[in-house]
């Protein structure tokens, strides 16, 4: 499974569309969370409260004992295994969230313009963000206009030539920079805004293709390390480096950078004028994360090309140590 990066040609109007879905799931994307946050609490802390705002009691719709209806039943789909202990005993807050979205459509209308798999996959998203905060990545956090500029589709993704097909987007025009190769199917894809416009990330799949077989032990014959360095980017443990082009801390960079970021300060706040500056300084950004990531690639290219079996960052340790021994020696 891999994937492939294109840049889109939306049509005005499709632009504007993708532009208004960001924004009805951001705002989809916070109330979820918030729902979450009020459900436990309710449970686990202050028990059944007032809102001040509504003036009614707080009633979260991912609450396992429910009080809006059919679509937070907690106990739906309940199966018995054959030692007759429940399966599945109580439904996650996603799938709740995922059941009522039906009822979101009816209620706010301009939902109902945006494909179904696009919302659950947001909610799923939310999914994520509790895994991580599991695992000790940091609670999830409400998101806003800067951090929240994609949406996910996982089916009726289509492919002719140069142009791709979205649901509810319909045929859009888009770089077609590689060929998907044959055999592989399109799985999900994912469309980003970002500075100089939108971009699709396919994930594509061939089970046909063998996964990667590691060699065995005794084919192994030349090793090489590597580590990160401050000076330079990388240092290998046979002598040779690679220099630190500092993309975004050489002198020129930093000059205009600050030459941008001085006409943003300079604009009337909520200004178009201001706007097109702080574009501009999104814009050298991105410029300044493409040339590092593409210089990453190089990199690692150039590493693999030394004609070696394995890397091991354990080595260059082993290297540098001895190298240090034999030269304070």
């Amino acid at each position: 499974m891999t994937n492939y990066v294109y840049k889109l040609r939306p049509n005005p109007t499709q632009d504007l569309k993708m532009s208004n879905w960001v924004d009805m799931l951001r705002g989809h994307y916070n109330w979820c969370l918030n729902d979450r946050i009020i459900q436990y609490n309710q449970q686990f802390f202050q028990g059944d409260y007032c809102q001040i705002i509504h003036e009614v009691e707080a009633c979260p719709l991912t609450c396992f004992v429910s009080k809006n209806g059919a679509t937070g039943n907690p106990w739906k789909d309940c199966k018995v295994d054959k030692e007759g202990k429940l399966k599945n005993p109580r439904r996650s807050a996603s799938d709740i969230q995922i059941t009522s979205l039906p009822d979101l459509k009816t209620s706010r209308p301009w939902y109902s313009g945006i494909d179904s798999t696009v919302l659950q996959q947001n909610v799923k998203r939310l999914d994520t963000a509790y895994k991580n905060f599991f695992e000790g990545r940091g609670f999830p956090q409400f998101k806003n206009r800067s951090n929240f500029t994609s949406f996910t589709f996982v089916m009726g993704v289509k492919i002719q030539g140069n142009k791709i097909y979205l649901p509810k987007l319909g045929w859009m025009r888009f770089y077609n920079s590689r060929s998907i190769p044959d055999g592989f199917t399109i799985k999900a894809c994912a469309v980003r805004k970002r500075q100089n416009g939108w971009y699709v990330s396919i994930r594509i799949e061939n089970k046909s293709v063998p996964d990667y077989i590691a060699k065995a032990l005794e084919d192994v014959v030349k090793v090489i390390g590597c580590d990160l360095g401050i000076a330079k980017l990388v240092h290998l443990s046979d002598g040779y480096q690679i220099e630190n082009p500092k993309f975004s801390t050489n002198k020129k960079v930093k000059r205009t950078l600050k030459i941008r970021q001085r006409r943003v300060s300079r604009q009337v706040k909520g200004s178009n004028n201001r706007k097109k500056a702080a574009k501009k300084v999104g814009l050298l950004h991105q410029k300044i994360s493409d040339r590092r990531q593409a210089h990453q690639w190089k990199t690692a290219h150039k590493i693999v090309e030394r004609n070696i079996d394995a890397i091991d960052a354990r080595k260059f340790t082993y290297f540098w140590n001895a190298t240090s021994l034999s030269s304070e020696n």
